[in-house]
């Protein structure tokens, strides 16, 4: 439509023209802008015209003339694009074909370079197996030639004539390769010399042997007078010479042995340790033990110096340096830190057990950290300090520094940790230190007992503390599978406690009488301490880290189960024991008739205190110890359960004989009531006092009992001991009500006794005793009540759960009973009778609904201690959950205070 558009009527002026260009179109266009050009004149012009403003008929002619531009510029842009697309269509046909003809060109070219790889290869191929034949001819050469030549040597050695050798050897300026070549040939020589079998072989034999010997003494010579002058280049040649020519061993021996530190320190003075201050305190328990020891701590820094210097020059010198280095660090070994280590250790075993014991610990502790840092110069391991691996040469003899280094560090100690010899030490120090700590106890004790007979408790006291050094022995012995400890162990204790003669408790006349006086013992070196106990535990716990030290990986179980039977022993039946057993002598050994001391019975609270201090300790060093064995920690947690079970065993009889001793004194008392107590004449003013004599004593010996239980037991265990009295009391006083005739008078004195009863046991704040003293009370109430309402009160009362039958032997007591007992004799048990249905209905429906009587109540009185059981069962044991595990092979005893040990 627009090639048949009529041309255009109108003109457009100039300006209009520019902007018709193809220019315009090129860069940025807007067409608000290319309008606004347009008509931009034109909305001037109008603004002039008389036919008013905006004319359209201008715009419309410059409009159309525009129109009529851009049609024709668009015809003129297509016909351009049109030839522009024909060429670039010819373009690409032209490169496509151009393409083809060079790929066509590339193939050719690539299938020329395969060809020619081809070829090349074969020809490789070809001058691989000529190179290989070469070399096996030359190397044919060369074993025929070596053959030829080592033949004439052979024959001129067999004439004596060493000139050809010799001439070979000194050649000037090739002396160092002539060397070299030598000693391969005398090598060889000598294998060849000790094969050659005809006329004549024996002195041509001698003659090479000669010769190499004069050879190997000359490089030495050289390899010493080069060392001498710090010549480590000659001093390489040299080595490498003597490694070709016989191994380099010589070499070796003649560095190691002329080396001047093991001169300078081999010129120690032993005299001189006995100036240091370690041994001062080494021998004290009370001090710590020694961390490092001047000497040897001098020699083993020297020796990780000289180490570390010398790794060097063994590395640029020798081609074989692992070998070098190990024979220097056995020779350190077995000369100077051993010849060290027995002056240590010799010098301590003088001192005591102790000393050797700590020495032997320092020493391997230092040598063992010595030990670690060599490791370190393995020059085969990445790891090595002295930054990489060695270049040089290095022997075919696989290297293990490591294993060298374990092996001397064996040695060095197999003749004081082998088998069981460090063990047997250690049991007998600590059987030495225990005695000796515990002796002035042990004395204090053993005179407490003096008076006793020969079958008594002082015979008793010494057979235990005989049997458990013995026991222990033999435990030891149990604990290395077999192996038999040392009895210098009981010995020692034996001889510290003076128990050393048969029957364990007498001495030989003319020793007592030779024997120096001994300082006199005092209360306080008998009493059981926490800080006792905590010594020896701080040196049970030092034996214990020397036995994680020295033992090996798969015996330190065993030997802390060896450990842990001596402290066990010791402290459990030599300590803890011994001052049970004191404690419960000195309650039965005292006067009956005087009051019951119970300053014995404070020992429990020490023993528990102690007791869980020990257990802890267990429980958190030496259990652990047995590490992944099973068996070694059954064993350990059976033994110990064991122990314990003993203790508790102990400590139930000592509780029990308080007891018993209390009761027995209550008893005593209440023994001591007068017939005319209750029954006073009409003029006797006595029942106006408070209580009568047997009551203020045994509610002062209550309240006695309550202080005493106070600062002796704690929670539960004082609980059940204050029942165990106040109830095994309240059935002491009804049997006691059962005994004495009351009058109206009497009864009075009666309640006022038993209101002071109730009013001690009270105190004990404890429920059970509470109710049962109330019970007390009521019943005494009915010596007061009148005749006419003694039924009434009785319903009334808690007495109405009791049978009438029961209270009986209560009632008859009164002074007024023959008036009174027609009335309760009228009717048999479980009947009411026309003058006491009221009562005994309302009686017999209380009992029916309570579900009580006095029968069970009386019952009840009687396996008081059951029912103390029942109602006060001890708290679970708080120990390890292992602990637990093996309790139920130990069982518990029956008695109610079990748990004193426990808490």
């Amino acid at each position: 439509m627009a090639q048949n558009r009529p041309v255009s009527l109108f003109t457009t002026d100039t300006a209009v023209d520019e902007l018709l260009q193809l220019k315009t179109f090129e860069d940025r266009f807007d067409v608000k802008e290319f309008v606004s050009s347009l008509s931009e004149r034109l909305i001037a012009q109008s603004k002039d015209d008389a036919a008013g403003p905006f004319d359209p008929k201008p715009f419309i002619r410059n409009f159309e003339g525009a129109v009529d531009k851009l049609l024709a510029i668009r015809r003129d842009l297509q016909k351009h694009t049109e030839g522009m697309e024909s060429s670039v269509r010819d373009a690409e046909r032209d490169y496509s074909k151009r393409m083809s003809e060079l790929n066509s060109g590339f193939e050719s070219v690539g299938k020329s370079f395969s060809s020619m790889e081809t070829k090349i290869g074969e020809v490789g191929r070809t001058a691989i197996r000529i190179g290989e034949q070469l070399e096996s001819i030359h190397q044919s050469r060369q074993r025929a030639q070596a053959a030829y030549d080592l033949i004439d040597y052979y024959n001129q050695f067999a004439k004596g004539d060493v000139t050809k050798l010799e001439a070979l050897r000194k050649e000037r300026g090739r002396e160092r390769e002539g060397r070299e070549k030598v000693a391969i040939i005398c090598r060889r020589l000598s294998a060849l010399a000790k094969e050659v079998d005809v006329s004549g072989a024996e002195k041509t034999r001698e003659n090479i042997e000669r010769y190499c010997e004069k050879f190997e003494k000359d490089i030495l010579r050289l390899f010493d007078r080069s060392y001498r002058k710090g010549e480590p280049k000659m001093m390489a040649h040299c080595a490498q010479i003597l490694l070709d020519f016989n191994g380099g061993n010589s070499c070796i021996q003649i560095y190691v042995n002329q080396h001047e530190f093991f001169i300078s320190a081999s010129s120690i003075d032993p005299s001189a340790l006995e100036t240091e201050e370690i041994w001062k305190s080494i021998s004290s328990p009370t001090s710590p033990p020694p961390r490092t020891e001047p000497s040897l701590s001098l020699l083993l820094q020297k020796i990780r110096a000289t180490v570390t210097e010398e790794s060097q020059i063994v590395q640029a010198v020798f081609p074989n340096p692992m070998q070098v280095l190990q024979v220097f660090l056995q020779r350190v070994f077995a000369q100077l830190i051993q010849r060290q280590l027995e002056m240590l250790l010799d010098q301590a075993s003088n001192l005591s057990s102790l000393a050797f014991l700590r020495m032997l610990h320092l020493c391997h502790m230092q040598i063992s950290r010595l030990v670690e840092d060599l490791k370190g110069y393995d020059f085969t391991s990445p790891t090595s300090v002295l930054g990489k691996p060695s270049t040089v040469a290095i022997s075919s003899t696989p290297s293990n520094l490591s294993g060298v280094l374990e092996t001397a560090m064996e040695e060095l100690f197999v003749p004081y940790t082998e088998g069981t010899r460090w063990l047997d030490r250690e049991c007998k120090s600590l059987y030495e230190l225990y005695a000796g700590f515990l002796i002035r106890f042990s004395r204090y004790h053993a005179q407490a007992h003096k008076t006793t007979k020969t079958d008594g408790l002082m015979n008793r006291f010494m057979n235990q503390i005989s049997t458990s050094t013995s026991n222990v022995t033999s435990n030891v012995a149990i604990a290395v599978q077999g192996n038999t400890t040392t009895a210098q162990a009981a010995a020692a204790f034996m001889k510290a406690t003076g128990l050393g003669t048969s029957g364990g408790s007498q001495m030989d006349p003319k020793r007592q009488s030779d024997a120096p006086i001994e300082d006199p013992v005092r209360e306080v070196d008998g009493r059981l301490t926490i800080g006792a106990a905590e010594t020896m535990l701080k040196w049970h716990a030092e034996a214990v880290g020397r036995c994680v030290e020295l033992s090996g990986s798969g015996d330190v179980g065993k030997n802390a189960f060896a450990l842990l039977r001596v402290i066990s022993e010791t402290l459990g039946r030599s300590y803890i024991e011994t001052a049970i057993d004191s404690a419960i002598y000195r309650l039965e050994s005292r006067d009956p008739k005087l009051e019951p001391d119970l300053t014995p019975l404070q020992v429990v609270k020490t023993i528990d205190f102690v007791c869980h201090l020990w257990q802890q300790y267990i429980n958190t060093a030496i259990l652990p110890l047995a590490g992944s064995s099973v068996t070694v920690r059954r064993e350990m947690v059976v033994y110990n359960t064991g122990v314990v079970n003993r203790v508790e065993t102990a400590m139930d009889s000592l509780v029990q004989k308080a007891i018993d001793v209390v009761l027995a004194w209550l008893a005593s008392q209440l023994a001591k009531q007068k017939r005319n107590d209750f029954r006073p004449r009409n003029d006797d003013m006595t029942f106006a006092r408070a209580s009568t004599e047997p009551c203020t004593a045994c509610c002062d010996m209550l309240v006695k009992v309550k202080e005493a239980a106070r600062e002796s037991l704690t929670g539960k265990n004082q609980e059940t001991f204050l029942a165990e009295v106040g109830v095994s009391f309240q059935s002491m006083l009804l049997e006691h009500l059962k005994k004495f005739s009351v009058s109206a008078l009497g009864g009075l004195m009666l309640t006022k006794d038993l209101a002071m009863y109730q009013d001690a046991m009270t105190k004990y704040d404890i429920p059970i005793i509470k109710e049962r003293f109330e019970f007390i009370r009521q019943l005494g109430n009915l010596f007061v009540v009148q005749p006419s309402t003694l039924k009434s009160y009785i319903s009334d009362s808690i007495l109405n759960r009791v049978d009438p039958i029961l209270l009986r032997p209560y009632l008859a007591q009164r002074s007024d009973w023959a008036q009174i007992s027609a009335g309760w004799e009228g009717a048999p048990p479980g009947s009411a009778s026309s003058t006491d249905d009221g009562v005994m209905s309302s009686t017999q429906g209380l009992r029916e609904r309570l579900g009580a009587g006095l029968g069970s109540i009386m019952r009840e009185l009687e396996s008081f201690r059951s029912s103390v059981d029942d109602e006060y069962s001890p708290p679970p044991p708080m120990s390890a959950e292992a602990f637990q595990k093996v309790r139920t092979s130990y069982p518990i005893p029956s008695t109610s205070f079990n748990t004193l040990i426990r808490g």
